[in-house]
């Protein structure tokens, strides 16, 4: 049982988990406030800066799907820690079908925000291209990032 509460690095899966949503909090963040100019409010407004913050924690709380996910699949909690081929794989499937149908329906099921004209949108399903990259790119660097931090 003290092996299921343990990752490969024998690193304790809460330490674990905290270092996967810090990081993941820490560098949606400025990814966030990027893309902010893209979107405006309900209002017609600006994004503020703890939108962008309270969104950066949603998507930590993504990255930590995305982590929970892989464990079930791979059947071991370090499996991000050499992820080869198929745990990119991982990555790349469960960050598009986690973020296209939300970023849908925050935009035109709860319309949260819109998107401006300077926002590109992907062909068929008509959500912004830099809310897929995120979710695409930031989640490899976030694993290998928290795989150093075990070290």
């Amino acid at each position: 049982m003290s092996r299921l509460w343990e990752d490969a690095s024998r690193t304790p899966l809460a330490t674990t988990l905290a270092r996967i949503f810090i990081a993941a909090v820490v560098f949606n963040y400025p990814w966030e406030r990027a893309q902010s100019t893209l979107y405006v409010a309900r209002d017609g407004t600006s994004i503020p800066w703890w939108q962008c913050f309270s969104m950066s924690l949603g998507d930590g709380l993504l990255v930590l799907l995305m982590f929970c996910i892989g464990w079930i699949w791979f059947g071991q909690p370090g499996w991000f820690q050499h992820p080869g081929l198929r745990g990119y794989a991982l990555m790349a499937v469960t960050g598009l079908v986690m973020i296209i149908p939300l970023e849908w329906i925050m935009i035109y099921g709860a319309k949260w925000w819109s998107y401006t004209a300077e926002m590109p949108l992907i062909p068929g399903v008509a959500v912004g291209v830099s809310s897929v990259a995120q979710m695409l790119l930031l989640p490899p660097l976030i694993f290998r990032v928290v795989t150093i931090w075990h070290r």
